[in-house]
């Protein structure tokens, strides 16, 4: 290069899966068949009804144009009647819903427009390593919080109520947890809530797991005075087969909203209008698409279940979401990752990649067929039996 990449960038590495793809890639080339069973990719369709929405949407030659930087009115006004719906929780869809391009670009954008230089954030340990990357990017310092299975993987408030949080602006979460699976309740999140008041923090929920295996979905909005300390970050990518088509939407004080949009409408000009329709169509689906995705995602979990036996991995049998988190016993589960891929060809998350707190855990996705995970396992037993 003729010149130096930016301060800011250099702060940051290469996404994991980015390089690991790139491998396994390679691998196949050379006659491997890698089974990738780590990566979370919905592998199912959306409703047929969605997809026929966007294919009428997309005939429409006026939908081809620009749009508007807040989303569609109808976009916002369902994802305004789905809060209501599943939570309980009103939301003005004219001024508490952004919609985004995912959820992981709303990350992006909020890390911006309220993190300076030096400013401090707190990121869960284990999480997604998308919170540390976008904090780093806006210049903040990053302060790490530690969950760990003997809490049950929920934030240590009373642990947290130590440390010097004068500088403190945002705190990421996310419950239902990837990669643990760890579910958040009412008690926690008032905590919290209370915990953001007294401290002055903006506490942002990313919640795009809230429907897979989960028999209590909650929102952080649902907590009293959450309005005045929280937003909350949502997704069509999971529980509706659709993150490739790139879906979401923060919801919160129109205050916050504003702010963030200020830096979202200098990135971008909106979102195809037919995809806004079908995700309109997707947000209207009754709660037999939740059923039938769950039965699905079960009969896979079990599946998932197996091939953590035969590995000697401990798991709850109580977690949620499309993941599956396995304690290995070991210290370094990298080497045990790599020898697994080496002479079983098959490729799970190793748990470091979530944090320090990861060391020692693997995840398996459930977004695998069960024939393919069916497949995993039997190379799997080879290996090990040879």
């Amino acid at each position: 290069m003729i010149i130096k990449p930016s301060n800011r960038i250099q702060k940051i590495k290469q996404y994991y899966f980015a390089g690991k793809m790139a491998q396994i890639a390679e691998m196949n080339k050379k006659g491997f068949d890698i089974l990738n069973i780590g990566v979370g990719s919905p592998d199912l369709e959306p409703h047929v009804d969605v997809v026929n929405s966007l294919i009428r949407s997309a005939k429409k030659p006026v939908n081809h144009g620009y749009q508007s930087y807040r989303g569609i009115e109808e976009l916002r006004n369902s994802f305004s009647k789905w809060y209501k719906k599943y939570f309980d929780v009103d939301i003005n869809p004219a001024k508490e819903i952004q919609i985004l391009m995912g959820s992981k670009e709303g990350i992006m954008h909020i890390a911006m427009a309220f993190l300076n230089e030096g400013d401090k954030v707190l990121v869960p340990d284990p999480g997604y390593p998308a919170y540390t990357a976008a904090s780093k990017l806006a210049g903040a310092e990053v302060l790490r919080y530690d969950l760990n299975e003997s809490n049950n993987w929920l934030p240590n408030i009373e642990s947290l109520e130590k440390k010097d949080l004068s500088s403190v602006k945002i705190m990421w979460l996310n419950y239902p947890h990837m990669p643990t699976g760890a579910n958040a309740s009412w008690q926690v999140f008032e905590k919290l809530i209370n915990f953001a008041i007294k401290n002055n923090i903006l506490l942002v929920n990313d919640n795009p797991y809230n429907f897979i295996l989960n028999d209590n979905p909650i929102s952080i909005l649902q907590i009293s005075d959450a309005k005045k300390v929280a937003l909350e970050l949502v997704s069509l990518s999971k529980s509706y087969n659709m993150a490739g088509w790139r879906i979401g939407a923060i919801a919160g004080n129109d205050n916050y909203i504003n702010e963030i949009l200020k830096f979202k409408s200098n990135m971008d000009s909106g979102m195809f209008k037919s995809i806004q329709e079908a995700g309109v169509t997707a947000l209207n689906l009754n709660e037999d698409w939740f059923d039938k995705l769950n039965k699905m995602y079960e009969k896979r979990r079990r599946k998932v279940w197996e091939i953590m036996d035969v590995l000697g991995c401990d798991y709850s049998p109580d977690s949620t979401g499309m993941f599956v988190w396995g304690k290995t016993g070991l210290k370094d589960e990298e080497e045990f990752v790599e020898d697994i891929l080496q002479k079983a060809h098959v490729f799970i998350t190793p748990g470091r990649v979530f944090g320090e707190n990861g060391k020692g855990y693997i995840r398996v996705s459930l977004t695998n067929s069960l024939e393919k995970l069916d497949k995993a396992l039997r190379k799997i037993i080879h290996s090990v039996n040879s």
